[in-house]
């Protein structure tokens, strides 16, 4: 329903107050528990970075409850930033998902407790077939935390809820230590914008890092120096992308002709001419490896549709601003 269509409703000032103190506070709390957080990363972090990186197979990520929730997204993260990782339900681990996992994975297991019953069988495999197990636990005394190959201790946070109870600042804590590890991963393995196309490659993000390359056309319109203009007409008609490139005897760029140089040049013995009497010489151009978004950037600026795409000084392909808008490059 839209706001202008809805019931009038008569916010009272003393509960908005009431309302703004208590997020406020839950907020305050969680950002108290980061920052405790932020202050107790030692060497454990860098030996953990290290054994998510030695593995030859995946990294397995496990969590019951909330901290399963935040698992599932710490794999997800994981895997799309270039660390092969998978999500497997402890409780389902005990019913044959235990299969999932291999002796050349890594198990990373979350549990604030460390005491989560559903997580014994995972820590008693990884233990049995000396898979190296990283726990992200607040009790380092616990099961979990003594049985870990790395423990990545939580600090002792208050949660956020009124009671203490519901999982909130140590679900935080988890989700932030998550994004802590994926980001060093990613500084260690060099991760690049270009890799993360990679694993993206239908997202918006993927679309705005597609290269040149990927939707230029292979085989642009071109002729040499000494051409006639009727010929050139005829290459520019054939092609439809509004222009031809020129180049030399060496079949290197020397310019371009396009509808606004035909409109400039028209008169009786147009087509008679020479092409490097109607080109406009040294042509903008791009590489193949370039972004599609700064072609798209170039052409918006200067006001033109297409753009000849160059190795070195050789002309290898066109692209439009058609080929760019039709795949979503904006």
């Amino acid at each position: 329903m839209n706001a202008s269509n809805s019931p009038a409703i008569h916010l009272d000032d003393a509960t908005v107050t009431a309302d703004l103190a208590v997020a406020r506070k839950a907020i305050a709390t969680e950002r108290a528990g980061l920052a405790a957080l932020e202050a107790s990363l030692d060497a454990s972090l860098t030996r953990a970075l290290d054994a998510i990186l030695n593995v030859k197979g995946r990294l397995i990520v496990s969590g019951m409850g909330k901290s399963g929730h935040v698992a599932r997204k710490m794999a997800a993260t994981f895997a799309s930033t270039g660390t092969p990782a998978q999500f497997v339900h402890p409780g389902e681990a005990s019913h044959g998902d235990l299969g999932m996992i291999k002796p050349e994975d890594a198990v990373l297991a979350l549990s604030n407790s460390g005491e989560t019953a559903e997580m014994t069988d995972l820590i008693g495999y990884t233990r049995r077939f000396r898979i190296p197990l990283i726990a992200i636990t607040a009790r380092g005394e616990s099961a979990l935390g003594q049985a870990a190959d790395v423990l990545l201790k939580l600090p002792d946070a208050e949660e956020a809820c009124p009671v203490g109870l519901a999982p909130t600042t140590s679900t935080t804590l988890m989700l932030a230590l998550g994004d802590a590890l994926a980001v060093a991963l990613m500084e260690r393995r060099g991760f690049t914008a270009e890799s993360f196309r990679e694993f993206h490659p239908r997202g918006s993000l993927g679309k705005r890092l597609a290269k040149i390359s990927d939707l230029m056309h292979a085989e642009p319109p071109i002729v040499r120096v000494g051409t006639k203009m009727a010929e050139a007409v005829l290459e520019i008609t054939a092609k439809r992308f509004g222009c031809t490139a020129v180049v030399d005897a060496r079949g290197d760029l020397v310019g371009i002709v396009t509808d606004g140089d035909l409109r400039r040049h028209m008169g009786g013995d147009l087509l008679q001419m020479p092409v490097e009497r109607v080109m406009t010489a040294n042509p903008l151009r791009v590489a193949p490896g370039g972004l599609a978004l700064e072609a798209l950037a170039t052409m918006n600026a200067r006001q033109i549709t297409a753009l000849l795409v160059c190795e070195g000084a050789k002309p290898v392909g066109i692209v439009h601003i058609h080929d760019l808008l039709r795949e979503g490059v904006a």
